[in-house]
């Protein structure tokens, strides 16, 4: 079997826990180690090592092509757009990372940065933008646009045709109406009717 490509995780929090499981199960890359706070250096997060911090990544890409950003994002995804400008400037390829146990239409596509977690439904016409989270059991239905930075949570639903803008953060068990416009840097709580 040839060897797979290693992979640096940016961040090493709850949302970290959840990419390596994804990761794992995709089984197309090797997980290098963790990026994440310098005084966490040499500790673990599952089975991987804390290997180095932030200010090591232009020194680290001399060995690694691939990084993904493994930072949640709840109130804010501000530095979850640091890490993905900074890592973009230093030249690292950001893949989409896939869940086998999830379904994703041949018939959609999403850009680079993106991780779609387990059993997540993704169907026909939709558009992802970069550096999303489309997290566990969430739907997006066909015709939809979700906009670069977004964050669709466990068990959204995003019906027909919606747009999502880009910095969005749409919580838990949300559901949209269809044909709708969530505009930019919008903050939808968990539970919530969108119309």
């Amino acid at each position: 079997m040839q060897n797979k490509p290693e992979i640096l995780l940016i961040g090493g929090g709850g949302h970290c826990h959840s990419v390596i499981d994804v990761i794992e199960q995709e089984d197309r890359f090797k997980i290098a180690g963790i990026i994440d706070k310098k005084e966490l250096i040499g500790t673990k997060v599952l089975d991987y090592e804390v290997i180095a911090c932030d200010d090591d990544l232009e020194e680290l890409y001399e060995t690694y092509k691939y990084a993904i950003v493994t930072v949640g994002q709840i109130k804010s995804n501000s530095l979850r757009v640091k890490l993905f400008d900074l890592i973009k400037s230093i030249g690292y390829t950001l893949p989409t990372i896939i869940s086998p146990l999830a379904y994703v239409s041949k018939y959609s596509t999403m850009e680079e940065g993106t991780v779609i977690l387990h059993q997540a439904l993704v169907n026909a016409n939709t558009k992802i933008g970069k550096n999303c989270i489309i997290n566990t059991k969430s739907l997006v239905e066909h015709d939809t646009t979700i906009e670069n930075h977004c964050h669709i949570s466990t068990g959204t639903i995003i019906n027909g045709g919606v747009v999502v803008e880009q910095n969005s953060f749409v919580g838990s068990n949300a559901t949209t109406k269809e044909y709708i416009t969530i505009t930019n840097n919008s903050f939808i709580k968990a539970g919530s009717v969108v119309k």
